[in-house]
């Protein structure tokens, strides 16, 4: 009896599926900040490569409702990573990390189609000065002191590359964006003293890829441009998880 069950249990760790091995955790963790109108659901491709490669990744869920109170809120998920961070910032989530990056644990800072707003500066002010030629997002007038895009238009501005299902689901489930957001204005812009790392969005509906450039090239930013809709994060994960790891330091 001792003899078969020994031939059994032979059998069965030489059947057993090899896993692939874990990758080692890297010294570095990674602050995911999402934008306006969304919440921090579309990083979840973003999140499972990072993981995968061995980052330690913390995920901002903000309200979005007053620039200040968004801040601080990654500014408590910062506090929580165990190594230095990578943050990183989609759209609104630009300014977000340009304040909140001033923290003494962030070690680069990461744009994805992102407003990088200067001293003085709001996503308002920068928003105001439209590029010819280039569409600016379709956003309904505010109502009780929140923004939406309008949903119709949803799709085709934010997310043209992800499948229509997702976007419809998307357009319905906005997160109204707070004037208060809109109009944060930035005291300390971490850029001008942190490596930063800006990729263009060279498809976006909602910020002008003209604009992106631009700011990119003022944050003195290691820029890469990407076929993309303003959703970056969502239709170019692979892309995404590649470009927040080469802003690691490791090779710096």
């Amino acid at each position: 009896m001792v003899r078969k069950m020994s031939g059994l249990l032979a059998l069965a760790i030489a059947s057993a599926p090899i896993l692939p091995a874990k990758a080692a955790e890297k010294p570095f963790s990674v602050v995911l900040v999402h934008g306006a109108f969304v919440d921090a659901s579309g990083w979840r491709g973003v999140f499972d490569r990072l993981t995968k490669d061995g980052y330690e990744v913390l995920v901002v869920q903000n309200p979005t409702i007053t620039l200040k109170d968004d801040v601080t809120i990654t500014q408590q998920a910062i506090a929580k990573a165990k190594h230095p961070v990578i943050l990183v910032g989609h759209s609104y989530g630009g300014s977000v990390i340009t304040e909140a990056g001033n923290d003494a644990k962030v070690q680069s800072l990461v744009y994805l189609a992102a407003f990088a707003p200067d001293v003085g500066e709001s996503v308002a002010k920068l928003a105001e000065e439209p590029v010819p030629g280039e569409p600016q997002a379709p956003l309904l007038p505010p109502t009780n002191g929140f923004l939406i895009v309008d949903p119709a238009k949803f799709s085709a501005a934010f997310a043209a590359d992800v499948d229509a299902q997702t976007t419809a689901f998307m357009a319905a489930a906005q997160v109204p964006w707070g004037l208060n957001a809109v109009g944060g204005i930035i005291t300390n812009a971490a850029w001008k003293s942190k490596p930063s790392y800006y990729m263009v969005a060279t498809e976006d509906h909602m910020v002008p890829p003209t604009a992106q450039r631009r700011m990119a090239k003022r944050a003195n930013a290691k820029t890469q441009e990407i076929k993309s809709s303003h959703a970056v994060m969502m239709s170019h994960p692979d892309e995404v998880a590649a470009f927040i790891e080469g802003a690691d330091g490791s090779t710096r």
